[in-house]
């Protein structure tokens, strides 16, 4: 489009009635003598308006007043329908060019203004929407471009209604807006430029365009292309291939062995390359390169040319075309060129294949089997030592066959020759994949991602293949076909995989494609789902929706055929691969293993009766063991099956075409595999691989699952967002749950389900390895398991259970039942007795202490000592128990249970609760009255706990213990001394040692105890106050006075005891105050008999002076020893210095705490 300047008035004045012809016209030559007094004359002037007022007569002489016109068009507000749209918009722009080269010959027609709505309200037929709006762009706006100076309303408008934009409000396409040439090269030197049309689809669910009723109808667009021009001087022999380097803007030809360039606008000769003289072909390239010094990308376009032996090349960069040309002579004549990456080129010889870089100028052998040629030595092809061409074209006198080769996938070639074929990768080694199984050789290959296509001319069919699996998809016939044409998709994927033209002598086939979700949806109901997963890993996520839940699904379905092929390790093997539900697996299996989940509906009538029979056996053999109340619940999910379908073919004729024989074969066999009934060695086989399956799931319920059935918090998964963890969540589930608590109720269920099956797979194949299931937390259906166990006698793994599941009644119930029978059964001899039952108890908290209470009555009343471990055990749970509630337990079965349940929480347990105290001695007095003891030993036993709580225990009441202790027996003389030393009446127990025990040993160790607590009172004396221990006032009196006291003057009729008074001034008279002892001795005892007495009170007293002398002169040690460190120091490095260490100070040295300058100031030194 020439680009001019141009100047335009407001627009559409005539159509709205503002304005008259006259006055615009007017206006139009004031604007243009004002733009050329400012030297602007070469500024056009014209006006923008609807064509309905270009047509109207008297708005005649504002068209010659114009330079321009502009015109508007627009079918929606015509109220079209989108299949007439572009018959209205060239119906109205045709009759506005009519009245303009009426009125004014020569004057330029603008379309100004045109569009079609992507969102808005229905305009009478005309309805908005994303696919109209896209059918009008490619219908009107292409052609459009090419013939005239148009405008198209509007770039972005998203916030308006109607919303004529064409992107949204990031500025991304709301459709398609490329525009397709087709440039056809005829055997006449001819180019016809066609523009290709889209097809509209008529589908109202899918554009929302009118019935077909109140559709006109319309025959104007009908036709697939339309032929703009055609240039039949382009050449003067036949043109025998075209290519386009788009970003210089050039079309490439070849044509009578010669080279040549020409403009991509107006098609006209720009240059021969006179260096072509006798090409073969050639090849194109473009692709993104950055500067290795400045890093800044650019366009750089490469043609090679194939001139017999030699390889010419040329180049463009950012349109520029390269003064320099490279070439490259090769070994034989080069047949076919084909790019394998930006500088690297696969030249197809006449018997053999190399790769040249085009930078380095290397060139590599290609080495490959059979015709492909290469070193000699190497693999041949499919039918032995010799290749199929020798055969067929040398042998027989025909023509060589014709090099081919082909881009893949991202590093991916494939190079063919006959019928033999070598994938490679960019650097030219094989890939190791096996051959293409052709039947003929084909006359062209290609790409059209993700699908290897292969035309084979003598069958006049294209096969379209898997490049991956080599699988052939789909055969369509085109009768005499004989070249292919594939966009090359070298700087990206845009047009990957969006079409490709098969030509013949007289006829193109633009080839399409349904889109991706189709075309799996079609291998998919064909059975074909190995084709299915692998077009699924090729293609990217972004072209198809939800790939990776269409992926898993699809695995899950592959899994299922697997199964029903009895190939049990790889279904469970791919199920666990996509963590598919365990509902959808678990299914699959007879009742004997999923239960009421079984898909087996046949049988599930027969095994719900034998349920039900062995549960009723079960009862009437055990009747003691009760239901667990737990309802049991039928889980079952919908199945779906899709009958095989034939192909879908898309609008354009293409379709997706499944294979014929091996997937049939596959569904029938599988099909009869799955009539028949999975038992015996199947069953076990498919067991075996079923329990990893369950062990897997079960381990990713644990992820989401508390033991409790509540959900776990996201923070406390690794997944990140709460997002992601519903969707791990739904991962695990049948169905997607609709809120949190329905998403909780599914996952409970499935880890119910999973725990039962997995029990049952267990018990059908291993049943030993049940029970380690039991000691850990699991969702196993009580009454599931309490049947299947009872049934097959295993006891001992139901009592792990019911402990598991917190069914603790009756666990204990049948443990009872096997623990009290003389004879124990054989297959329950882990239950008998008292000891499991013991162990069971010790095992339940404390909150279920009126169960552990009825419970262990009767190994109490069997082993005592064994029963009372569930109280006194080292364990946290009997530290824990309601000591109160076991105490009156105790209490009413024995008391010396009791009486050793209470020392232990006393002594073990360090209990200080008074009424425990109060309780142990009131048992201790009761037990000494009743006096009911097997023999002396038991009794002098009882009798010494007694004394020794009453001695040790420091929380029982004095008062009411005294009161329980009778003052006239003599069992319990001791044990009221105790009390009353606990009561501080010293005087009256050392009247029951005096008088009534009789006994001076324990009145004098009495008063021992006294005086040593006294001693170590925490009470410290005044300062300048000697220790009590070591001097007493004189008029100070002691416990050693009360007891001498009592000694020498008795209360009547109590005699004095001269001897173990005398004993008690000897041993302790230091203790006691001398004034107010020797007033106590009568005056008639011999001085003699104080000899002992006297002379322990003068060592005692030497003994304080002794002290005072030796505290003094430490004292003085000490002194002497500080001075010396003050005038000396420590003499340790680093330690103190003494008074003689000194701080140097300068005039740059400041405070290390306020940071001032020292100057003249006095200095004080601190001490470290």
């Amino acid at each position: 489009m020439p680009i001019t300047k141009r100047k335009k008035q407001p627009c559409e004045d005539l159509y709205r009635g503002d304005i008259d012809a006259t006055t615009l016209a007017h206006q139009i030559n004031e604007v243009r003598t004002l733009l050329c007094g400012l030297g602007a004359c070469d500024i056009e002037v014209g006006h923008v308006d609807t064509w309905t007022a270009w047509v109207d007569p008297k708005n005649e002489e504002a068209i010659r007043a114009c330079d321009f016109v502009g015109h508007d068009g627009y079918p929606y507000f015509e109220e079209s329908s989108i299949e007439q749209g572009y018959n209205v918009y060239r119906d109205a722009l045709q009759k506005t060019r009519d009245v303009v080269n009426r009125v004014k010959p020569g004057t330029w027609v603008w379309v100004t203004e045109t569009g079609w709505p992507a969102t808005g309200g229905n305009f009478g037929l005309a309805i908005p929407s994303i696919s109209n709006a896209e059918a009008y762009w490619k219908s009107v706006a292409c052609q459009a471009f090419e013939e005239a100076h148009t405008f198209w309303y509007t770039l972005q408008d998203y916030s308006s209604s109607p919303s004529f934009g064409v992107v949204d409000a990031s500025f991304q396409p709301l459709y398609n807006l490329t525009c397709d040439r087709l440039l056809v090269g005829l055997n006449v030197g001819s180019l016809r430029i066609y523009r290709v049309n889209e097809p509209i689809d008529e589908s109202p669910a899918q554009n929302g365009s009118a019935t077909e009723e109140q559709r006109p109808s319309s025959s104007s667009r009908s036709n697939a292309v339309d032929l703009m021009r055609e240039e039949e001087k382009f050449s003067r022999h036949k043109i025998e291939q075209l290519a386009i380097v788009k970003e210089a803007n050039l079309l490439v030809s070849l044509s009578n062995g010669l080279v040549s360039i020409h403009d991509l606008q107006t098609y006209k000769l720009q240059e021969t390359l006179v260096k072509t003289k006798g090409a073969a072909a050639f090849a194109v390239t473009s692709n993104i390169v950055k500067d290795p010094s400045t890093g800044v990308p650019s366009i750089v376009s490469r043609l090679a040319v194939a001139v017999k032996r030699r390889v010419i090349l040329w180049s463009w960069q950012d349109s520029e075309l390269n003064s320099e040309t490279s070439e490259l002579t090769l070994v034989t004549g080069v047949k076919t060129l084909t790019w394998a990456t930006g500088t690297r080129l696969i030249a197809g010889l006449t018997s053999s294949y190399v790769l040249v870089d085009v930078v380095t100028s290397a060139v590599t052998d290609i080495v490959g089997p059979g015709s492909i040629g290469g070193a000699p030595g190497q693999d041949g092809g499919r039918l032995g030592g010799v290749g199929v061409s020798t055969i067929s074209y040398m042998g027989l006198g025909g023509a060589a066959p014709k090099p081919l080769a082909t881009q893949l996938g991202e590093g991916e070639m494939l190079l063919a020759k006959d019928i033999n074929t070598l994938f490679i990768d960019t650097d030219g080694q094989s890939l190791g994949r096996r051959q293409i199984p052709w039947a003929v050789a084909p006359e062209a290959v290609g790409y059209s991602y993700p699908y290897l296509l292969a035309l084979q001319a003598t069958k006049g069919t294209l096969e379209v293949r898997n490049p991956e699996t080599l699988t052939l998809l789909q055969t369509i016939s085109l009768p005499h076909a004989s070249q292919l044409h594939i966009p090359q998709p070298n700087i990206s994927l845009a047009h990957a995989g969006k079409g490709f033209l098969v030509i013949s002598e007289r006829c193109i086939w633009r080839m399409g494609a349904l889109d991706y979700d189709s075309q799996i949806d079609a291998l998919v109901d064909r059975g074909r789902l190995d084709e299915a997963i692998s077009l699924l890993g090729m293609l990217e996520d972004a072209l198809l929706k939800d790939k990776e839940g269409r992926l898993r699904e699809i695995k899950m379905l592959k899994a299922q055929n697997l199964f029903d092929l009895r190939r049990y390790r790889e279904s469970l093997d791919l199920f666990t691969e996509v963590s598919a539900p365990p509902e959808r697996v678990i299914r699959l299996f007879p009742p004997i293993i999923a239960g009421h989940a079984s898909s087996h509906q046949d049988s599930v009538d027969d095994a719900k009766r034998e349920e039900d029979d062995n549960a009723n056996g079960a009862v009437n053999n055990d009747a003691a063991l009760e239901d667990s109340g737990l309802e049991k619940k039928r889980s079952t999910e919908e199945t779906r099956s899709k009958d095989a379908q034939s192909s879908h073919p898309s609008t354009d004729g293409s379709q997706v075409v499944i294979s014929d024989t091996a997937s049939v074969s596959g569904v029938k066999s599988g099909a009869a595999a799955k009539e028949s009934k999975l038992e015996g060695r199947d069953l076990k086989a498919a067991t075996a691989e079923l329990r990893p399956f369950l062990v897997s799931a079960r381990t990713r319920l644990q992820r989401y699952l508390n033991p409790d059935g509540t959900l776990k918090d996201a923070q406390s998964i690794s997944k990140p967002t709460v997002s992601r963890v519903q969707e791990a969540q739904e991962f695990l589930l049948a169905q997607a749950p609709q809120s949190t608590e329905e998403r909780r109720q599914q996952m409970v269920e499935t880890a119910k389900l999973v725990d039962t099956t997995l029990f049952r797979a267990y018990m059908f194949a291993s049943p030993s390895l049940a029970g380690p299931l039991f000691r850990l937390d699991n969702f196993c259906d009580p009454d599931v398991v309490k049947e299947k166990l009872i049934e097959t006698g295993r006891y001992n793994d139901l009592v792990d259970f019911f402990y598991g599941k917190r069914l603790h009644q009756q666990a204990l119930e049948l443990l009872e039942r096997f623990g009290k029978k003389e004879q124990g059964d054989e297959k329950a001899s882990q239950l008998a007795g008292p000891r499991r039952t013991v162990a069971y108890l010790q095992n339940l908290p404390p909150e279920l202490i009126d169960l552990i209470l009825r419970f262990i009555e009767w190994p109490l009343d069997e082993d005592p000592d064994l029963g009372m471990e569930v109280f006194l055990a080292d364990s946290e749970y009997a530290e824990s128990l309601p000591r109160q509630k076991v105490l009156d337990f105790l209490q009413r079965k024995d008391k010396g249970l009791a009486v050793k349940y209470l020392q232990h929480i006393i002594r073990e347990l360090h209990d200080t609760t008074p009424s425990f105290h109060q309780k142990l001695i009131e048992i201790f007095v009761q037990g000494l009255k009743a006096g009911k003891f097997g023999d002396e030993s038991a009794r002098s036993k009882w009798e010494r706990d007694t004394l020794d709580f009453l001695r040790s225990s420091r929380y029982y009441q004095p008062y009411k213990a005294i009161q329980m202790l009778p003052a006239d027996d003599p069992r319990f003389y001791e044990a009221r001394a105790i009390v009353l030393n606990r009561m501080g009446q010293h005087r009256q127990a050392l009247d029951i040692y005096v008088f009534k025990l009789k006994d001076p040993n324990k009145a004098e160790e009495y008063c021992n105890q006294v005086q040593l607590a006294e001693s170590s009172s925490p009470t410290l004396p005044n300062k300048g106050q000697r220790s009590p221990a070591t001097v007493l006032e004189d008029k100070t009196t002691s416990i050693y006075h009360t007891l001498l006291s009592l000694y020498l003057s008795p209360p009547p009729p109590h005699e004095p005891q001269w001897g173990p008074a005398l004993n008690i001034l000897a041993r302790h008279g230091a203790r006691m105050p001398a004034y107010s002892t020797l007033d106590l001795i009568p005056e008639v005892l011999p001085i003699k008999e104080l000899e002992s007495y006297f002379r322990g009170r003068i060592r005692s007293a030497n003994t304080i002076v002794n002290e005072s002398r030796v505290v003094s002169a430490l004292r003085h040690s000490l002194g002497f020893n500080e001075e010396a460190r003050l005038r000396l120091g420590d003499g340790i490095p680093g330690g103190n210095g003494g008074r003689n260490r000194h701080v140097l100070i300068t005039e740059d040295r400041v405070c290390g705490v306020c940071y001032k300058r020292f100057g003249g100031s006095a200095i004080k030194v601190l001490p470290k």
